[in-house]
């Protein structure tokens, strides 16, 4: 943490399902200021090719814009569990695949959020089984072509662009067809 920001008090709370908690800092200047600081603590988002060089996405409904969206599978990684067997087992939730895993990046959800989203990409993925999605989870498997992807990703209609660029970063297909 900045040494020239000083953390007074933490007051916790909830929104849902959704942490958060009320930090007040001493600032640079003394003054005194309240931030809502919200998330776990990660979460992960998986970029699943097969090798049709299909992308692997969920259609799921968002509350916070309201619609549904096509997404990289994903969620929370679980206290206690690696970012890599999070991505596995999300995959396998949510869609029915697995693939083979790697850790692309990470970058943070937003300015007050403690919630360090990791892009892995699943290379060779294939159906293993049917989708198991948790309960009040509803997703419907789409599959698109890498062109199709990246016009998606340029469109913004998915809540995890930065991981579909970060993923597609790690594998060298930003440009390739």
């Amino acid at each position: 943490m900045d040494p020239t920001w000083k953390l007074l008090s933490r007051r916790p709370g909830s929104a849902g399902y959704l942490p958060i908690e009320t930090q007040t800092f001493q600032l640079p200047d003394g003054s005194e200021s309240d931030w809502d600081v919200y998330g776990r603590d990660a979460s992960v988002g998986v970029l699943a090719l097969t090798a049709a060089r299909e992308v692997v996405l969920v259609r799921q409904f968002r509350p916070g814009p309201g619609v549904l969206l096509d997404e990289l599978p994903g969620g929370y990684v679980e206290d206690g569990e690696a970012v890599l067997v999070a991505a596995a087992r999300e995959l396998r939730e949510e869609t029915g695949y697995a693939g083979e895993l790697e850790l692309a990046g990470a970058s943070w959800l937003s300015a007050s959020s403690r919630t360090r989203r990791f892009a892995v990409v699943a290379r060779d993925a294939h159906i293993v089984g049917p989708p198991s999605p948790e309960p009040g989870e509803f997703c419907e498997v789409r599959t698109c072509s890498l062109a199709a992807f990246r016009r998606h990703l340029r469109g913004g209609a998915l809540t995890d662009v930065d991981l579909g660029y970060l993923a597609l970063d790690h594998l060298g297909l930003l440009g390739a067809g």
